[in-house]
Order: C-alpha cells, then structure tokens, then sequence
C-alpha cells in the first residue's frame, strides 16, 4: 500500500466534493448547435462542455489538494497556493534576463543547478522592489531541508507559455534566496499526466528553455515524488472508484438533456 487508508479516504473524498460541487455550479453551453445535437445528441454535447468545463478548474480543485495530500507523509512541510514573497534584488532581475536571453538565442542549454548558483550570487545585491509574481501551486520542504517549488501546468503548454513559466521558476528562487541566501532549493513544472502515452512527454517547446532532468516532472515522476513510488498507480485507482462511484448520479443528470 503506497497511500494509507487516510490519505485514500481524503483523496478520494476530495475528488468526489470537487465533482459534485461542479455539478451544482455547471450552467451548461447556451450556444445553439443544430447540426451537433442532431449528429452526437444534446446530452453529448453536454457532457463535452461539462467536461471542457472541469478541466479549466481541474489543477485548483483537484490536483493541488491531491498534490498536498499525499506529501504529507514524506516531507515535513506541504503548502498549495503559497506566497513565495514579492522582493527581488534588482541585480537578481538583470541575471534572470540574462539567463533567459542566453537560452532564447541557444547560446547556452539551460542547466537549473548552474541558473540557481547564479541567482544565490546576486540574489541580496543591488536595490530591492517589489514584484508581482505568481504563488507556488505546491510547496514542500523535506526531510534534509530542500525546498521544491511546483508550478503545476496543463498537460500541453505552447513555447511562449515555457518561456514565461521558466521566467517564474527563477524569479521564486531569487525571491525565496533573498530572504534565505543558503536554502537549498529547486522549482519545477509539475504536469499531472503524460498525453502522450505510452510515447515519453517529448513537448518541442521546451527544448532549449527549460532543464528537462532537473526542472520537469511529469506524471509517475511527479506523483511518485509526492507519494512514494507507485502512488501514481494508487491515484489512477482512487480515480476510478470516484468514478464508478458517481457514475449513476452523473448519468442522471445528463440524462436531462436528451431529446
């Protein structure tokens, strides 16, 4: 058992909240479709848009509490939506340009341990202001004090999304080390499913930007670096029981839509 019978019990009651509160919320589309209802049904089409709808709340709602859940038992702090803090050193600004043009232009592969070391030597020199900047969807700090950022993202983000998301990576590390300049510390893209299965994640966008061993976890990697291995399985499974579970109850409801 990878995941103690609590931290299914929570999971799983999590997913099931989540559904349901959808289901109270969901308005469904009003746009009329005419050819769509008479090919697929109205009651497709509405399970389509219902779960289009889910799907933009599915990180906040789902995968982060999920995410926080089952790293409790491995590392000794667990936040979701965590202020990582707003000031940065105007010279940690400029080195974080500079790391991104390089990368931008292919002068150099991105290397996250290199980019971090360069950050933590300039992250305390210089003026300090303020700066808007994202929380950190999750958290943690383990066992020997490392602290793991995770900025948790849709299975398929574009290359000027990559360029933003690695932009973020180092502003929180320049952040977090202007307040603790010895942390031992790493951020990463956190995705909560490989699309491309059984294929590897192998996204062209990232190439170049982002340091794919040691700034990228996707799937199995990122679940069973929260949970211990095999908790991706475990999850998959809490799924599914969520699933069978509601399976009634979802078909009632779009039952109402047909014909």
């Amino acid at each position: 058992m990878f995941l103690d019978k609590k931290q299914i019990v929570e999971v799983e009651k999590t997913i099931e909240d989540s559904i349901k509160r959808k289901l109270r919320e969901y308005e469904p589309e009003t746009n009329y479709m005419p050819f769509h209802y008479r090919l697929l049904g109205k009651d497709r089409i509405a399970l389509y848009s219902f779960i289009h709808s889910l799907n933009t709340t599915f990180g906040t709602s789902i995968f982060e509490p999920v995410a926080e859940i089952l790293s409790r038992k491995n590392f000794i702090e667990a936040h979701k939506q965590y202020r990582v803090g707003n000031l940065i050193s105007t010279h940690a600004q400029a080195e974080i340009q500079k790391i991104i043009d390089e990368l931008a232009s292919g002068q150099r592969n991105p290397n996250k341990f290199e980019e971090i070391e360069r950050i933590r030597k300039v992250a305390k020199s210089g003026n300090l202001v303020k700066t808007k900047v994202v929380k950190v969807d999750i958290l943690l700090k383990d066992k020997d004090g490392m602290v793991h950022m995770f900025d948790l993202k849709t299975a398929k983000p574009n290359i000027s999304e990559f360029k933003t998301i690695k932009r973020t990576l180092l502003e929180w590390i320049a952040i977090y080390l202007q307040r603790e300049p010895d942390a031992k510390i790493n951020s990463y893209i956190a995705i909560p499913y490989n699309p491309y299965y059984p294929r590897p994640y192998e996204r062209w966008t990232i190439k170049g930007m982002i340091d794919i061993n040691n700034e990228l976890k996707v799937a199995e990697e990122f679940w069973d670096f929260l949970g211990g291995d095999g908790a991706y399985e475990e999850l998959l499974k809490c799924f599914e029981r969520v699933g069978i579970k509601l399976r009634p109850e979802l078909d009632q409801y779009f039952s109402r839509f047909k014909d």
